[in-house]
């Protein structure tokens, strides 16, 4: 007989148990009315994802167990619904698990342990978490299901143990973070591990931004052949219906593939969007400087805020070229949010009259550069703590890697938007947001990089040419590749040496940065994990 699964692919918020209850009720009364015989919902979905050290406190797990028998009774009213929930669960005085239950009519019928608890790169759940081996199967109309979640399906051990114990199809609950290139990762891995055991399989993800972490959704169904036979959206809730004959799910439409680009634009309009909505600021403060990396954080701000939520300050000092102011009024009037300017002129010249004696027979250097952006840092600081506004920082990749940033001023603020965003591929992504509509001037686009810092300055006087610089950093950065290598990937050994020199001694400033959010493998933050005193060289 067939059964019909309701995948829910919600936004839980870490730690909103009320709010994640109210959000898995709404998706289960949907999928009742639907006719629906299961819902599946993320990994850890009535708490969030990932819940750190909360997860180190017994009073966590007493209200989540509360939340969890609290939940079971408000779908008392459905006693034909199974309910799949991700939730912590602590059992004694020192077993913690990370679980999934199964709740209908008003009972929790059955609870799943997770087997495989990732320990790399974002992840640390042996941290808080034990391991199991149990199988979690139940029956509807005649079909097996069984229950696996995330990292359990990315090795065969535990489908195979389902498919062993008579299971059809596998549920899994996931909170599989975005990073480039990471969707046709899951697919071609679950084929792998999954698919070789003829089973059907339902991959429900999580959807949503924690902090630096950004969950994109695009949960799927395979079937016992490894086909794909329906998909989610990316990075925005979504609720569909898949009906399994004989543990086989019959096809839906799937949607058109997004870009990379669109990807990752579509990643930080969320990263900004949870973080600026879940954290209560009433908007955004951005400080626009007429360069490609603030007009950039800009767009994605207004697209994930709305025009009246965002707030632009332009700061010009005496170095200033007039086409910087000009281009962001434009901009700033292309996207019809509120534009502001302060010459930090006078205050430039009042900190360098207060200086001036204890400065005496010293030349200019980066000192009198960092006064102008730590100005700027100020003025947006003073413009946050009077509106509540977040300040939205606009350094990339590039620049924190190699120090190209100053401490206490274009650094200051509360959210790093493209953090992780090298310099090449801000302009690429500059470039698929004009094709949707062209917010960003073209000659913002066009004009060589500048700090703006001194007289007739240019980013390329300090760093190596950008496609230089960002191919040594994802070699040595991201891929963990070293000098001999970049060597032999045709990089010249000054560029190299420098370029991974400058990487070391900016440690101190990048444990400093505001968080942002992660769109590559390795993201500096949670996968970076480098001393700042060290003697080490490569």
């Amino acid at each position: 007989m067939p059964v019909t699964v309701a995948l829910a692919q919600i936004n839980s918020t870490v730690g909103d148990l009320a709010g994640n209850s109210a959000r898995i009720v709404d998706a289960a009364r949907r999928a009742a009315a639907a006719g629906a015989d299961i819902v599946l919902t993320p990994e850890l979905s009535l708490v969030g994802y990932p819940p750190e050290d909360l997860l180190l406190r017994a009073s966590f797990y007493a209200k989540s167990q509360s939340a969890l028998r609290d939940l079971a009774a408000q779908l008392a009213d459905l006693p034909d619904l199974r309910v799949v929930v991700g939730h912590p669960l602590r059992e004694g005085s020192s077993a913690q698990y990370n679980a999934a239950s199964v709740l209908c009519g008003g009972e929790i019928l059955h609870t799943y342990r997770k087997h495989a608890l990732p320990n790399y790169t974002v992840f640390d759940e042996k941290r808080y978490f034990n391991p199991a081996d149990d199988v979690c199967m139940f029956d509807v109309k005649g079909t097996r299901f069984a229950i696996n979640i995330c990292e359990d399906t990315w090795y065969p051990e535990m489908p195979r143990k389902a498919r062993e114990q008579g299971a059809q199809v596998l549920l899994v609950l996931n909170a599989s973070p975005y990073h480039m290139h990471k969707q046709h990762l899951r697919i071609d891995t679950l084929r792998e591990t999954v698919s070789q055991q003829k089973m059907g399989l339902v991959y429900l993800n999580l959807v949503g931004a924690q902090d630096e972490l950004v969950f994109d959704g695009t949960s799927f169904v395979l079937d016992g052949a490894g086909q794909l036979c329906a998909q989610l959206k990316s990075f925005e809730e979504d609720f569909a219906l898949v009906t399994f004959d004989d543990g086989q799910p019959l096809p839906l439409p799937l949607p058109e593939p997004l870009s990379l680009e669109a990807q990752v634009y579509s990643a930080l309009v969320l990263g900004v969007r949870d973080y600026v909505g879940k954290n209560g600021f009433p908007g955004a403060i951005i400080g626009l400087s007429g360069g490609v990396d603030s007009a950039l954080t800009l767009a994605i701000a207004v697209d994930a805020l709305g025009k009246d939520k965002v707030r632009a300050v332009m700061m010009p000092s005496p170095y200033t070229a007039e086409i910087s102011w000009v281009d962001s009024r434009d901009m700033a009037a292309r996207l019809e949010i509120r534009y502001d300017e302060i010459s930090i002129a006078d205050c430039f010249d009042g900190f360098q009259r207060s200086l001036a004696p204890l400065f005496a027979g010293l030349p200019e250097d980066t000192t009198e550069e960092n006064l102008q952006a730590r100005i700027r840092g100020t003025l947006l600081m003073a413009l946050s703590n009077k509106t509540g506004a977040i300040v939205l920082t606009t350094g990339n990749k590039s620049e924190m890697a190699t120090g190209y940033c100053t401490l206490y001023g274009d650094m200051a603020g509360g959210y790093a938007v493209i953090k992780d965003i090298v310099k090449t591929l801000v302009y690429r992504l500059c470039d698929y947001r004009n094709a949707i509509d062209e917010v960003i001037p073209q000659r913002i686009l066009t004009r060589a990089p500048s700090a703006e810092l001194r007289p007739n300055q240019l980013d390329q006087d300090s760093l190596p040419p950008y496609d230089v610089l960002d191919g040594i950093l994802k070699l040595y950065m991201e891929d963990g590749e070293g000098v001999a290598e970049l060597l032999a990937a045709g990089y010249r050994k000054q560029d190299v040496d420098r370029i991974t020199r400058l990487v070391k001694i900016n440690e101190y400033k990048r444990r400093q940065a505001p968080v942002g959010p992660r769109i590559t493998h390795r993201a500096f933050g949670r996968d970076w994990r480098y001393p700042i005193t060290s003697k080490f060289s490569e």
